[in-house]
């Protein structure tokens, strides 16, 4: 107390009062720590206040504990869609058919923009490869896209219900001609969803009576009443795939060489921070499996249907950073906290997403910072 009131101590958030009076509450709360049944109050007080102050800058605790917590985390692990990104994709590419398309516009309004072909940017929404890859992928989703009214503004505008991952799909196969009613004129008969393990959604739909997938699409092959479609991570679906698309519409069997060249494709897709799905199908004239039997497992199921796909064509996605993230992540860096992103997504995108929000900095190794969760297991 001599000493503190002798170098004149003053309260910080109260400069103005005198020394003695602080020093004083600084010698009964050194006084009341000391003693044992003392400390809670004087910890609770504390959180109390860091509380407080939490709350003045927009943080709310539940929980005093929370911000010991907190105080004490050395590790961040964040999901990347929807929480580093929007989680707002927009179609900006895809490719089928052996040929890369640009698809334009923004947003989720179908009536803007369209898919294009080549440096000259020609009109390619007729093109065979392209209806028959919107109008698989369109089959493997779940979700759907209506007009909805701003009860702020009162403006209509194009929301999407379902997977953020599916509302690009589509929005782009609505720019191509094709309505809300598919679920009606193709009937589901099967879905497995998308797993972690399985990397991938897998549909059959009932095609009975058709020649051609769709107005303008592929050739289906003669006594062809299912098609099973796989959607997810290229380089898990493209293992299974024995043929691929080709623009006429026929299909080729697919080469290593073929194969590389789609990986190739998906590689300069994800360095650029897309998002890349594969679309593949099955043409069947009856299911591989009992339908009956309740005694086969989903995984079964799964890979009774999976197997000898003709792959028709990769879609690619932006996903805009949130804004605030990048100076987020340096803040939290800047603290001593590690930020570490965990993502289902094909690994380059995920390195290229991080280099982009400061996960990832220059001078990383990428081989030791970014790693596919195959090379943990053991």
């Amino acid at each position: 107390f001599i000493i503190g009131v002798a170098m004149d101590r003053t309260d910080p958030a109260n400069p103005g009062s005198p020394s003695w009076l602080y020093m004083i509450l600084i010698a009964v709360t050194l006084a009341v720590a000391a003693i044992p049944e003392g400390i809670p109050l004087c910890v609770t007080i504390s959180l109390s206040i860091g509380c407080s102050d939490m709350v003045k800058k927009n943080v709310l605790v539940r929980k005093l504990a929370a911000v010991e917590t907190l105080g004490s985390a050395s590790v961040i692990c964040s999901d990347k869609t929807g929480t580093l990104t929007e989680g707002k994709m927009t179609m900006v590419n895809m490719y089928a058919g052996g040929v890369n398309y640009d698809v334009e516009g923004k947003g989720f309004d179908p009536t803007v923009g369209g898919i294009r072909r080549g440096k000259a940017g020609t009109d390619a929404s007729s093109d065979i490869a392209v209806r028959s890859s919107l109008l698989a992928a369109v089959l493997c989703c779940n979700t759907t896209i209506s007009k909805v009214r701003d009860p702020e503004t009162g403006e209509e505008k194009w929301e999407p219900k379902g997977n953020s991952s599916e509302a690009p799909i589509v929005v782009a196969a609505r720019k191509v001609g094709f309505d809300e009613n598919l679920s009606k004129e193709y009937k589901r008969v099967l879905e497995i969803p998308f797993s972690s393990s399985r990397k991938m959604m897998l549909t059959v739909s009932d095609v009975s009576g058709r020649d051609v997938l769709c107005n303008g699409g592929m050739q289906l092959v003669a006594g062809t009443t299912l098609l099973g479609v796989c959607k997810g991570a290229p380089n898990f679906i493209i293992e299974y795939c024995t043929e691929q698309l080709m623009p006429d519409g026929t299909a080729a069997p697919m080469t290593e060489a073929m194969k590389k060249e789609v990986l190739d494709v998906v590689d300069g897709y994800s360095s650029r921070a897309l998002r890349v799905l594969a679309i593949a199908t099955r043409a069947m004239s009856n299911m591989p499996f009992d339908m009956n039997n309740e005694d086969i497992t989903t995984d079964q199921k799964f890979a009774a249907c999976r197997s000898g796909l003709r792959l028709v064509g990769l879609v690619a996605s932006i996903d805009p950073d949130r804004d605030g993230v990048p100076e987020s992540v340096l803040s939290a860096r800047g603290a001593g906290i590690r930020v570490v992103m965990i993502t289902g997504d094909y690994l380059k995108t995920a390195i290229a997403i991080a280099h982009n929000v400061n996960i990832l900095q220059p001078q990383d190794n990428e081989a030791l910072a970014a790693v596919d969760c195959a090379r943990l297991r053991p």
